[in-house]
This record gives C-alpha cells, structure tokens and sequence, in this order.
C-alpha cells in the first residue's frame, strides 16, 4: 500500500552519545553521573556545546550559555574542549567500524554509517543485531567503561539514524517495513531528522502534520507544494526506506569563524587573529583540492549588529597569501569604531583545482611550489608548524575548533590525509 522498501536491513548507524561530555566522563571518573559540559573556550561569553545526559535531564542543552546553564544547575561543570581525547575516541571507533565492513562513511565525528551490502560472507549469518551489541561491547572494552553508543539498523542510512535516535542512551533499535508505520504513528513531525520548524511550517501549510500523513501525501505533492523541488521525491522515497543519501555531495564552501576572547575594536588584536582564521581556511580547501573564486567576511559587535561584506573575483586561488589579501580587502570596510565579538570568513564557488597543470608565468608556479612546500612541511612536523608571523598571536588565542559536521578537516587536523 506504501510501497515501503522490503528489503533486509543492511545499513547500521553509529551514534557515540553525548560525545564529548561522556569522553570527558570516561578521562575524569569523578564526573561521572554529574552535570556537566564542554565549551570551546570558558569565558562569561561561552556556551555549552556538549552536554551529558544528566544535564540533559535538568534541562541544560546545546548552545545554552554558561550563566543560563548554571541558574538551572549551580552545579553543573564546565570544562573547555581537549581535542586530543576526542582524536583518540574518534580514531579507535573507526578502527572498530572497519573491522566489520569496507564500507564505512563518518557523517560527523561521533556518527557513522557502516554498509553491509556485499558483506553476506563476512557475516557467516549473524544478524545486524549480533554485530551491533558486539560492537557496542567493543566500545566499552576498547575505548572505555563510560562509553556508550546507540545502533540503529535499516535498510536506508535515514532510517537508521532514527532507528539510533529511538531509545537514547545505549539503545539499539532496527526499523524496517514490518514495524516502520507503527514507528511513525509514535513520533513527530520535528522527530524526523531534516525536519526542522522551517520545514514543519512548511508541511503544515498543506496540510501534513503528523508524519503518517507526511507519508501518505503523494511524490508530486510534495515535490510541487512543499518543497518546490525534486527534494520532494527524495523525501517520498526516503520515508519508505529507499536510499537516497548514499551518493557524495559536492562541497558548497570551507570557512572558520571565531568568538573574540576579548571586545576590542583595534586592529592590532583583530587582525592576528582574522588572519590565522584564513590560513586554516586555505589548508581546508587545499586539503580538498579545490580553488575558489568568492570571499564573504562577517562580524557581529558588542551593539547587537551584524555585518558582512561577499565579493566573486575574475580569477580562481587557493593559497594563504591570496585568500587573506582577498578576505582583509572586504573585512577593512568593516565598521572600525564597532567592538567585535565574533568574525568569520567562508571561501565559495569551489571549482576542482587545477594545481596539477603548470602555469606559463613563474611568479604562479612559485606560488604553488611554496604552498606546496609549506604544506607537506607541516603534515610531516605539526599543523601549522610554518605560518604568517603575523598570525602567531592568533594561533595562540584561536583553539582548534571541533566539528559538528563533515569530517574532512578534522582528518587533515589527525594528519590522515
């Protein structure tokens, strides 16, 4: 009647709760069982950006600052961000996931997917569920007693996700089209991941709000009324367990933004710092060898306002020295009497670089050659082992940010380009 994909599951979804809040746990026993989260930087400005669950429990979450976190618990515990930890957690749990099939793809640093199509005589029959509570023992055996994970199995990578989002924390669910309708009839809307408020409205307005009518509603509804594009068919088809998420995407932007430690607006502060934000940008996008040709350069100040400055350039580039000459143009034009208390610079209109190919002009080979040589010096002795004089002050206030998302720069961060 739904048309609901029948085939068995072959997809599992990995999901290391609470990432680093429980990583954190599991280095320091004495917070075990207590509330309490990490932030990038402590300061009267900062926000959690992990919490563990017993501060989940008593309402701290995600993105909540530090002083509204402690008027809901006094004594909840803050800790700034030890990416170290999380490279070790990050490296053993891929380690694990590779054992048991090739086909692994880290969607952040705390989840992943492993495919098990083709894999029928690796698994010697045990079922997905067999190999996940194998799994989730290894994790505590290898990684930590402290360390949980949730499984979710299915026959797309949607499905599994929400299969690992079923019963948190430590659970382990499969979802397929024997109980998928049943699965729906107990949810949201806002418990489908992509479905947001913005998309919610959206689905609302034509009359879907539960997602069993979400499901019902035909390919060409969606496509024509909600979504007002092919997204509408993946979204059809994703529901009933179809995979459509499977392929790569292709890279929009790479950029860093940061949270001043200090409100300033001088540009003997600023600049250091700004100028660190770009080199990293630059080894962001050659470590995914693309060129550029747009710069945007944001800032937000004490006043509340928001400013930002875009500009496309006749001629593509990827190096440090042209990507901060680009960038510090634009970000001059900024407001100078205005303190600044956060600023970012993005890099977009991504094109495959075309490194490979020698220019007629020397000046362009030499520029490529020093970035080359500059790059393989620092994947060999440190990241940013070599860089501007100009951004040591910047390295020394700009902490290695941990991302939520994609995983590419945190690979090149573990040097395992």
């Amino acid at each position: 009647m739904y048309g609901l994909n029948t085939e068995k599951p072959r997809i599992m979804f990995i999901d290391l709760n609470s990432a680093f809040a429980t990583t954190e746990q599991q280095a320091h026993p004495h917070l075990r069982g207590r509330p309490m989260g990490v932030t990038n930087r402590i300061s009267k400005h900062c926000c959690v950006i992990a919490a563990s669950y017993e501060a989940k429990a008593l309402g701290i979450k995600v993105g909540m600052r530090l002083d509204e976190a402690k008027s809901i618990c006094p004594d909840f515990i803050i800790l700034e961000t030890d990416p170290p930890k999380y490279h070790h957690v990050y490296q053993k749990i891929c380690a694990i996931m590779q054992d048991y099939s090739p086909n692994v793809k880290m969607k952040s640093i705390d989840e992943g997917v492993i495919d098990f199509h083709g894999m029928d005589d690796l698994l010697k029959d045990r079922s997905l569920q067999d190999i996940g509570y194998e799994i989730k023992q290894r994790v505590r055996d290898e990684i930590g007693c402290w360390m949980r994970i949730n499984v979710g199995i299915a026959p797309n990578r949607f499905l599994a996700k929400q299969a690992a989002s079923w019963h948190k924390p430590d659970g382990l669910d499969t979802i397929d089209h024997r109980n998928l309708i049943d699965y729906y009839k107990s949810i949201e809307l806002t418990d489908l991941t992509g479905i947001a408020k913005h998309f919610e409205a959206r689905l609302n307005a034509t009359g879907i709000f539960t997602p069993m009518q979400f499901l019902e509603a035909s390919a060409d509804h969606l496509k024509r009324f909600v979504f007002h594009s092919v997204i509408g068919e993946d979204w059809h088809n994703r529901l009933r367990g179809h995979e459509v998420d499977g392929n790569p995407t292709n890279k929009g932007q790479v950029g860093r933004q940061f949270v001043l430690d200090l409100r300033t607006n001088s540009d003997a502060d600023i600049l250091p710092r700004f100028h660190y934000l770009c080199e990293t940008t630059g080894k962001k996008l050659r470590y995914n060898n693309f060129d550029a040709r747009g710069v945007l350069v944001w800032a937000t100040f004490q006043t509340g306002d928001y400013w930002y400055k875009r500009k496309m350039f006749k001629s593509s580039f990827y190096t440090d020295r042209d990507i901060y000459s680009r960038a510090l143009y634009l970000f001059n034009q900024r407001p100078k009497h205005l303190y600044v208390t956060s600023m970012g610079i993005t890099c977009y209109q991504l094109t495959p670089s075309a490194r490979s190919q020698y220019s007629l002009f020397d000046e362009v080979n030499r520029q490529e050659w020093l970035t080359t040589a500059v790059d393989e010096v620092n994947e060999r002795y440190g990241t940013f082992m070599i860089h501007s004089l100009d951004t040591l002050e910047g390295k020394r206030r700009v902490k290695q940010k941990i991302p939520f998302g994609g995983t590419e720069y945190f690979e090149l961060l573990l040097k395992r380009a």
